[in-house]
């Protein structure tokens, strides 16, 4: 059953991601135009969802409620900008913008304006990864002491920006959400071996408030793809491996605290059930309510400014041959 009436929500870009943005929206009953700047890219992929010829006809078109960017990176802010002005909502995918000044520039407007403004962080709507959210936030991994993650494949090596602004994005979203807390200092390491200058490898650092340490290896110069996150607590560790059917989320018996113990026995393993569900069409979802009921978005534009804060200060950090870098809190002022 569609989540909003029918011609609610207009789509900027048609690239391989627009496309599921495309089909998802069209599965909810909820898309009313596309629009590329490509017109072959609209000839070939031009249902569901009637192709407007301008960006103009879409921002002025009464009927669009909100829109979905979903465009290179490059051009997040100048689109998310003019459909703010143009009185839509907005969901622009990750990151919110390359630039910080320009994200929040973003999200003053979306406040000043009254408009829901969230950010495409998808990992953050997978249902493992909301599951384990919930583990934590309960309490069955006890404090937590280390968090790893690993994104790895091989391309699709981007134009616009590097792997750290590419790939990283996802685990810092979600290191955030399961931290809760800000990380005090970043250090990022990496290599550039197609590109000067751009950053095919990078392992990020981060350190986290009562001694926790959360650690980002990204790269698309992998010749397999992998996806793995690891959360350690001093009473249980999980693992959620990302695949085919959704992955697998796993709970093991933490390490025995105590100094000098005995190796532990062989781990006790529990395969914890989750919805198998597809993580962007519980975005979309979310997004759609949000704009139905006003909520604050979970990847709202305050979130993805704090993970464009992580990511400019792990891209000083790699600047600077890996030197830690202190990363401040992002502070809006009331009413801003």
């Amino acid at each position: 059953m569609p989540i909003m009436a029918a011609a609610d929500v207009a789509l900027l870009g048609l690239g391989p991601w627009g496309r599921n943005h495309q089909r998802v929206l069209g599965e909810l009953g909820a898309l009313r135009s596309v629009y590329d700047a490509n017109p072959g890219i609209l000839d070939l992929h031009g249902a569901p969802g009637r192709s407007a010829n301008s960006l103009e006809a879409i921002l002025g078109d009464p009927e669009v409620r909100a829109v979905v960017v979903a465009t290179p990176a490059r051009t997040h802010y100048e689109l998310a900008l003019r459909a703010l002005k143009a009185g839509k909502d907005v969901l622009v995918e990750k990151p919110l913008t390359l630039d910080e000044a320009h994200g929040e520039d973003l999200v003053r407007r979306a406040r000043r304006g009254g408009r829901v403004l969230m950010v495409g962080h998808v990992t953050l709507y997978h249902p493992a990864i909301r599951t384990l959210v919930e583990l934590v936030d309960g309490g069955e991994l006890g404090n937590l002491r280390y968090l790893y993650a690993n994104r790895l494949n091989l391309g699709t090596v981007r134009e616009e920006e590097d792997i750290l602004w590419s790939f990283a994005p996802h685990d810092v979203a979600v290191f955030l959400r399961l931290v809760g807390s800000w990380p005090h200092e970043v250090a990022a390491h990496g290599g550039s071996y197609l590109r000067p200058g751009r950053a095919d490898v990078t392992v990020t650092h981060l350190d986290f408030p009562r001694g926790v340490r959360g650690h980002v290896f990204v790269s698309w110069l992998h010749p397999e793809k992998e996806h793995r996150l690891v959360v350690m607590g001093d009473r249980r560790m999980a693992t959620f491996t990302d695949g085919p059917g959704g992955g697998e989320l796993v709970l093991s018996e933490g390490v025995p605290p105590e100094s000098g113990a005995a190796p532990p026995p062989p781990r006790v393993r529990a395969v914890v059930p989750f919805p198998k569900e597809e993580p962007l069409r519980n975005e979309l979802e979310h997004f759609l309510h949000c704009v139905r009921t006003r909520e604050e978005p979970l990847s709202g534009g305050r979130h993805g400014l704090e993970v464009l804060r992580v990511l400019e200060t792990a891209h000083r950090s790699l600047a600077t041959g890996g030197r830690t870098v202190p990363c401040a809190a992002v502070t809006l002022e009331t009413g801003s």
